[in-house]
C-alpha cells in the first residue's frame, strides 16, 4: 500500500502560478499527476521515474508545468506556472510500485485547482 496526500491547491489568476505537493508513504517506482475537470475524463498530466528522473508531460502542459521530486521527503511537486483557465481541475497524485508503470493502483484524495480569467 502507498499513501498519497497531496497539497498546494488553490484560487489563482490567469497567468499566475502554483506548486502542488504530495508525500507518498514509501518510493514508489513511478509517480505522476492527473487532473479532472468538470464533465471531463480524468487526464495525465506528468510523471516521474523515481530514480531515474525520466520524465514525461502531457501536450498542453509542456513548456509550463515542471514535475520534481525529493527522494530524502519521498515527495513529488508540481510547479504550475502561466497557468491559464482550462487548467482549472481537481488534480490528483497517483503512484505505481510497477516496472511498466501503466496502472496506477494508488491515488490520492485530489486538490482542487482553480484559474480565473
Amino acid at each position: 500500500q502507498v499513501q498519497l496526500v497531496e497539497s498546494g491547491g488553490g484560487l489563482v489568476q490567469a497567468g499566475g502560478s502554483l506548486r502542488l505537493s504530495c508525500a507518498a508513504s514509501s518510493s514508489p517506482i513511478n509517480m505522476g499527476w492527473f487532473r479532472q475537470a468538470p464533465g471531463k475524463e480524468r487526464e495525465f498530466v506528468a510523471r516521474i521515474r523515481w530514480t531515474a528522473s525520466t520524465i514525461y508531460y502531457a501536450d498542453s502542459v509542456q513548456g509550463r508545468f515542471t514535475i520534481s521530486r525529493d527522494i530524502a521527503k519521498n515527495t513529488i511537486y508540481l510547479q504550475m506556472n502561466s497557468l491559464k483557465p482550462e487548467d482549472t481541475a481537481k488534480y490528483y497524485c497517483a503512484a505505481d510500485p510497477n516496472v511498466n508503470g501503466d496502472k496506477w493502483p494508488y491515488w490520492g484524495q485530489g486538490t482542487q485547482v482553480t484559474v480565473s480569467s
